[in-house]
C-alpha cells in the first residue's frame, strides 16, 4: 500500500475525541481506526498487541546493534471542527497560487504561508466542510510505510505506538511504558519536515464557574444576578493581547475554549499557555486572582477549578541524542534542520516527563484543526526518507 492510498484510507475514519467522555478511548468511534491499524501491524511487525484501551503496540526486532527507538502517533482528531465524512480534494504540481475549497472557503498563500513551503508539491485539501485529519493521520501513514521500507535493512529494535485521545490531552494516561521498551522516541505531530521540535509550552486548563440569582425579569430589580453576564465580566477582565490571535513564538496565551450558560449558571473553561515556568506560573495565579476580585465584588459567586495538563519537555531532556539524531539524518537528505518551540504540545511532552525522552518530527501537514488544513504528499515523502535515514542511522 502507497503512502497517500495509506493517508486516504485512514482519513476516511472519523475519531475525534470528546473531552466531555469519561470513556477510554473518549469516543467509540476510534475503535474502527484502532482495529484496522491493528490488522495492518500483524503483517509488518514481529509482535502487536492491542490494549484494552485502543492504543495499539508493535515491535520489530533488531537485526543489528542500535539503540532501540520508538515512534508514535495518535488517531483521534481535534475537538473543533468535524473529521467525519472528509472529501479529499488532490491538486498536482502546486503553483502557489490561492486555493479556493469547494464550499467557498480560500486558503490565502499571503495570510497561510505555510502554503508557501509547499510550491510544485502535490497537496492535498478538504472541501472546507471539516478537517483533513493530516493530524496526525499522516503522522500513521508515515510511520507504516517507513516500517514497510526498512524491513529488509539492518536496524536496531523498534517499537511504534499509536494512541488515542491525544488531543483532549489523555493520550498517554493509560500508555504502558514496558510495552514500549525503547532508548528514546519521537512523536511524529508537527508540521515542517525540517523541524525537531524539543520545547513544548507547559499547559493548564481552568473551569470558572459562576452562580447566579434567577426571578422573573419583571421581578428583577435588585435581585437578578445574571450569570452569564458575570461571566462576560470575567472574560474582559483577561489581558486581550494575551490570547492566541494576538500572540506568537515564545509567547503564551489564555484561550477561551468554551463557554455555556444562563441567568442562574454559567461556565467558562480557559487553556493556559506558556513556555517558561515563571510566566505560567503567574498565568494561572492571574485567573484566581480575577476569582478572588470578582467574589468581592459580586459576594462569592465565582469557583475556580484548574489543574495543569502537560510541562515543557526542555525541563526533562537531559540527554539530546534523539535530537542528534534526527537532525543529522534531516541534513543527510539535504535539508538544513531547525528546532521551533511547539506552541501546543504532543503526547512526547508527558512522555519526556515520565523519563523517555520523546521530541516531535514533522508530518508534512499544516494549517490543523480547521477545514483549511491541507497535507503535502512530497513532503510526507521526504519526511518517510527521513524516518528511514533515521533507522538506519548516519
Amino acid at each position: 500500500m502507497s503512502l497517500t492510498e495509506r493517508f486516504l484510507r485512514y482519513i476516511s475514519y472519523d475519531t475525534q475525541s470528546n473531552e466531555d467522555s469519561s470513556t477510554i478511548p473518549s469516543t467509540s468511534k476510534q475503535w474502527a481506526l484502532s482495529n484496522v491499524l491493528y490488522e495492518e501491524c500483524l503483517s509488518l511487525f514481529d509482535q502487536v498487541e492491542q490494549g484494552k484501551d485502543g492504543i495499539i503496540y508493535a515491535t520489530l526486532e533488531a537485526t543489528k546493534v542500535d539503540d532501540a527507538i520508538g515512534f508514535l502517533a495518535h488517531m483521534d482528531t481535534a475537538t473543533e471542527i468535524s473529521g467525519a465524512n472528509v472529501s479529499p480534494q488532490r491538486i498536482q504540481d502546486y503553483e502557489g497560487q490561492s486555493i479556493s475549497l469547494k464550499n467557498g472557503l480560500v486558503i490565502d498563500p499571503e495570510i497561510y504561508p505555510a502554503l508557501k513551503q509547499c510550491i510544485h508539491d502535490d497537496l492535498i485539501v478538504t472541501d472546507g466542510n471539516t478537517l483533513l485529519g493530516g493530524d496526525d493521520k499522516a503522522g500513521i501513514a508515515i510511520i507504516l510505510t517507513a516500517i514497510e521500507q526498512i524491513r529488509a535493512i539492518p536496524h536496531g529494535k523498534i517499537c511504534v505506538a499509536f494512541t488515542v485521545d491525544e488531543e483532549i490531552g489523555r493520550g498517554t494516561d493509560t500508555f504502558d511504558l514496558q510495552k514500549f521498551p525503547v532508548d528514546y522516541a519521537y512523536t511524529i505531530d508537527g508540521d515542517r519536515i525540517d523541524d525537531v521540535e524539543y520545547e513544548n509550552f507547559n499547559a493548564a486548563q481552568a473551569t470558572i464557574t459562576i452562580q447566579g440569582s434567577a426571578i422573573h425579569p419583571g421581578e428583577g430589580k435588585d435581585k437578578l444576578v445574571n450569570a452569564s453576564l458575570l461571566a462576560m465580566d470575567f472574560a474582559h477582565c483577561i489581558p486581550h493581547d494575551q490570547t492566541p490571535a494576538h500572540t506568537q513564538g515564545r509567547e503564551g496565551f489564555f484561550h477561551l475554549i468554551k463557554m455555556d450558560g444562563d441567568v442562574a449558571k454559567a461556565r467558562l473553561v480557559y487553556i493556559i499557555r506558556d513556555h517558561d515556568a515563571t510566566k505560567f506560573a503567574r498565568k494561572k495565579a492571574l485567573m484566581q486572582n480575577v476569582v478572588d476580585a470578582l467574589n468581592d465584588k459580586y459576594g462569592q459567586r465565582f469557583s475556580i477549578e484548574m489543574h495543569d495538563q502537560y510541562h515543557n519537555m526542555a525541563e526533562f531532556m537531559s540527554d539530546m541524542t534523539p535530537v542528534n539524531r534526527a537532525k543529522q539524518a534531516i541534513q543527510h537528505l539535504g535539508i538544513e534542520p531547525v528546532s521551533i518551540p511547539i506552541r501546543g504540545g504532543t503526547d512526547g511532552a508527558m512522555l519526556s516527563e515520565k523519563g523517555l525522552s520523546c521530541p516531535n518530527l514533522g508530518t508534512g501537514t499544516f494549517l490543523h484543526h480547521g477545514p483549511r488544513e491541507f497535507a503535502s504528499i512530497t513532503k510526507m515523502e521526504q519526511m518517510v526518507d527521513i524516518l528511514v535515514q533515521m533507522i538506519k542511522g548516519i
